[in-house]
């Protein structure tokens, strides 16, 4: 049967919508249009279900429409949203004690609403505490899109944008996969590579060296899990040079690696943390921490951070909430389990196809790269477009990161909350997308 007249579908209708409204800023976007979702599957228009194996923009820890949330929202929505930055409400100061109270060292803690707005206000205040301005970060890092954020962000987004942030300085990211730097036997060699690292900052510095900022696991740069000593010797570096140490915790933090903070793994506090993502468990909320020490320098030297949202109230219920449920839940100890299994599952896939060259992270943060072939470790973007294309077709969305210079790498982190069922179908959907590419 053929239309009889030329009206749009209301899908037609959306799409004509898009193309004239919608800016584009990144990403190609999903040919489907979304309608809800529902744990660990999103459902479009057309009732398909979609397994959410980046837990939306890896944000979503307890899944999508957790029943705590909703309540939480509903009941904080119609008492108490959003004030003047200048006043606190019991869900902020509530947040703020608990936040503090879990890491001895970072007991003073400000609540704002995105990941680049707390690693904007983290590399302020290390410049403000530490009177000098230069920072440090990883070549393959992703810590936001503002400013002093965009200045240490060199995964990509760089070009045409004119200077970035005056003083900024990368070293390489410790790549197991791709060694710079190696052992006799071929493993990575990352404390030469470290020294040989901070030579050159050293030799480039002005002398101003305000802080080093990192990721525990650099996920935009392809998963790259910094290994076990080197947040010890990383944080000797900084100390030596009286630079203070930010982990940017947006990813790793509040289950996902198996821990609290993935950190806590190394033995290593940093002299600020960052939050951001799954904090607020899809819903914008972030956080930055630091010590009372470093708190009370910033006061004394008056520093400011003021933003429309910092200290709102709606979020910071949502915050509590999402520690409730992961406490109550046992949700730590949950992505230790449900990652294991994941990638024993991944590693039986990278047995059975020859175009995975490496599976690696920890906890429910994995990647899965894609290559030509093993011996060359060539990364295979085309691909890796079509793995993304047919799991997406067969209900399975999962992320890559495509960018030449990093590999072709699908970042998995599905929800805390899924089940060994759902972990299970999506690497059968993996599994098929594989070979339907080629």
């Amino acid at each position: 049967m053929t239309r009889q007249d030329s009206t749009p579908t209301p899908q037609e209708g959306f799409w004509t919508d898009v193309e004239a409204h919608v800016m584009r800023y990144g990403p190609a976007f999903e040919r489907r249009v979304i309608d809800r979702a529902e744990g660990s599957f999103v459902i479009d228009e057309d009732g398909a279900r979609i397994l959410d194996f980046t837990s939306g923009q890896m944000s979503s820890v307890l899944g999508h429409s957790h029943p705590d949330i909703v309540r939480t929202v509903r009941a904080q929505v119609g008492r108490l949203d959003h004030l003047f930055s200048g006043m606190l409400s019991r869900p902020v100061v509530d947040l703020c004690s608990r936040l503090g109270s879990m890491v001895p060292g970072l007991e003073k803690a400000m609540l704002l609403s995105t990941g680049g707005e707390s690693n904007e206000a983290a590399i302020r205040l290390a410049k403000c505490v530490t009177g000098k301005h230069e920072i440090v970060a990883f070549t393959k890092s992703w810590h936001g899109m503002t400013g002093g954020a965009a200045g240490a962000t060199y995964s990509s987004a760089r070009k045409g944008y004119g200077p970035a942030t005056v003083g900024n300085f990368a070293i390489p990211a410790p790549h197991a996969y791709r060694p710079r730097f190696a052992h006799p036997d071929g493993s990575l060699d990352w404390q030469t590579e470290l020294d040989d690292a901070f030579a050159q900052v050293d030799a480039q510095s002005t002398g101003s060296l305000a802080a080093f900022i990192a990721e525990p696991i650099l996920s935009s740069g392809g998963v790259i899990e910094l290994p076990e000593g080197y947040l010890a010797a990383l944080k000797r570096k900084c100390e030596e040079r009286g630079m203070l140490l930010i982990l940017d915790e947006a990813q790793t933090g509040i289950g996902r690696t198996g821990h609290m903070f993935a950190f806590q793994r190394d033995g290593v506090t940093p002299d600020i943390l960052t939050l951001s993502k799954t904090l607020g468990a899809g819903l914008p909320l972030s956080a930055i921490l630091t010590s009372r020490e470093i708190e009370e320098a910033a006061y004394e030297k008056g520093f400011v951070f003021l933003t429309t949202h910092v200290s709102d109230p709606l979020p910071a219920a949502v915050g509590l909430t999402v520690l409730d449920v992961i406490g109550r839940d046992g949700l730590v100890e949950r992505a230790t389990a449900s990652g294991a299994r994941l990638r024993a599952g991944m590693e039986a896939l990278k047995q059975r196809f020859d175009c995975i060259g490496d599976v690696r992270g920890r906890g429910l943060l994995l990647g899965l790269e894609i290559v030509q072939d093993r011996a060359g470790k060539v990364p295979d973007l085309d691909r890796g477009d079509r793995i993304a294309a047919a799991a997406m077709a067969r209900g399975l969305s999962m992320n890559i990161v495509k960018i030449p210079a990093m590999g072709a790498v699908f970042r998995i982190a599905p929800p805390l909350t899924a089940t060994d069922a759902e972990i299970d179908l999506g690497l059968d959907l993996m599994a098929d997308a594989i070979a339907a590419a080629g």
